[in-house]
């Protein structure tokens, strides 16, 4: 979809912040020290958010990574550029799909403005430091997309072999060396880092830390804790170098993940991983230091997501565009003034995602994919997740109360999504069920409606059906 915009102006008497967004790669929810992890060390980020606002409810826009970044990069839900998965939203038995999912784009269209086009437009020099990901056949570079310098080497270390895993070390010197070069003028440094995901790597003397320490009674693999310190560390190189250049104060530091862990890490109390819409695949750490406008030591509970951030960048950058982006400014939130007026947050997958994840759904028959077509709406308290299948296949709204089409959930008491209210809050069921179509409606959401011919329930409970073990 290509969607028209104005360029940008920005607002002479605003001393423009530098931005600096640090986006890691499968880390979980639970992966950090500050939100409990009992075997994981980050030292860093434990301090960036006793210096910054937590945020406890934040949200990725997708449950994995290449849309998860579009969401990101664009400040557009899913069906506005249509990346819903990575390569194809058909992944999986086709045997085991109802439905013919929608296709997928490989990547992020150039005409689609990203966030570094706009604050390229708002004088900002920009820098992308490690993972795209969005520059398949349907995409573009990310030199195409607003980045001035774009540094994505997992190489390029004069350090020892083996002590750059992940290319967190290489990326992490070169965004401080753009940093030096480009202190005299606002920049922003876009930092998506390969780590933690897979193959997990470490440095040997990080790897031999872990291995001595006690485990944990949830998480306990020590090279995945390994992995999340050494990104730590890099983290922490790069504030230390934002400091030596003394430019700390007016410098928005934001930290996030791209998606949940995968299932090498329980994400418990929060059910599911990667590539779900339950909690462990869409829940995020997420921390914004900005010592000019942002109070240390705070922490917010109103529920955000990763599409919030283009026009936060704008909002602070005092830019304007006439771009439709679906995310608000978080700007009411981190200064602590004004008002912030959105109800709602949105997920759509119209498509199929191969191997379960932890605590997923129908666990007993449906062992083969993280997701199926859905569609999520967060509104305050509650979460529904409307399973397009049943919904498209098995009678609707009208048979609503047995087709199992429709979950819901109350956060603040459940955030385990352990108990399924759809049939006792019948009225809150309703009234986010109307404003999800509602939705669907204004953003164009594809919805999956034609058959596969090549599905058969019975392969699926052949396939699926948990075995009995043998007899002693």
């Amino acid at each position: 979809m290509i969607i028209q915009f104005s360029w940008l102006y920005a607002a002479e008497d605003q001393s423009k912040p530098n931005i600096i967004l640090i986006f890691a790669d499968d880390l979980g929810w639970k992966d950090v020290g500050y939100q409990g992890s009992d075997f994981m060390e980050t030292p860093v980020l434990d301090g960036l958010a006793k210096e910054g606002m937590v945020f406890t409810n934040a949200y990725a826009a997708g449950g994995n990574c290449a849309p998860s970044r579009a969401c990101l990069l664009s400040g557009n839900y899913t069906p506005r550029h249509g990346v819903y998965a990575v390569r194809t939203t058909e992944r999986g038995k086709k045997s085991e799909m109802r439905l013919l999912p929608t296709p997928n784009k490989s990547g992020l269209a150039k005409e689609n403005i990203t966030f570094a086009d706009a604050m390229k437009s708002a004088g900002y020099v920009t820098g992308i430091f490690g993972k795209w990901h969005l520059d398949g056949p349907d995409g573009a570079s990310p030199e195409e997309q607003g980045f001035d310098v774009v540094f994505q080497s997992q190489g390029g270390w004069s350090g020892k072999e083996g002590d750059n895993p992940k290319g967190i070390f290489s990326l992490t010197h070169a965004a401080g060396e753009f940093m030096e070069k480009n202190k005299d003028k606002p920049f922003l440094i876009y930092l998506p880092h390969y780590a933690i995901h897979t193959e997990l790597k470490a440095r040997a003397s990080t790897l031999e830390r872990f291995k001595a320490k006690a485990p944990g009674k949830q998480h306990h693999d020590p090279l995945y804790a390994a992995c999340t310190y050494d990104l730590d560390d890099g983290i922490g190189i790069l504030l230390k170098k934002l400091k030596e250049l003394d430019l700390e104060k007016n410098t928005m530091i934001v930290f996030t993940s791209d998606n949940g862990s995968t299932n090498q890490s329980s994400q418990e109390p929060l059910r599911g991983n990667k590539g779900a819409y339950y909690e462990g695949g869409i829940r995020e750490p997420m921390i914004v230091r900005w010592p000019a406008a942002v109070k240390p030591g705070t922490t917010c509970d109103v529920p955000v997501i990763n599409v919030d951030l283009f026009p936060t960048f704008l909002a602070a950058a005092g830019a304007k565009t006439d771009k439709q982006l679906d995310g608000e400014s978080l700007l009411p939130l981190l200064k602590q003034e004004g008002s912030f007026k959105r109800e709602s947050i949105f997920w759509h997958f119209p498509g199929y995602l191969d191997h379960p994840v932890i605590r997923g759904r129908d666990l007993d028959v449906r062992t083969g994919f993280r997701s199926r077509p859905v569609s999520v709406i967060r509104k305050g308290d509650w979460k529904l997740h409307l399973f397009l299948e049943e919904w498209q296949l098995d009678g609707g709204k009208d048979k609503i109360a047995t087709n199992r089409a429709v979950e819901l959930y109350n956060m603040k008491e459940d955030i385990g999504e352990h108990k399924d209210l759809a049939d006792t809050q019948i009225q809150k069921r309703d009234e986010l069920l109307n404003d999800l179509l509602a939705w669907h409606k204004s953003v164009n959401a594809p919805i999956p409606s034609e058959p596969n011919p090549r599905y058969n329930p019975n392969a699926t409970e052949e396939n699926n059906t948990p075995k009995k073990k043998p007899a002693k």
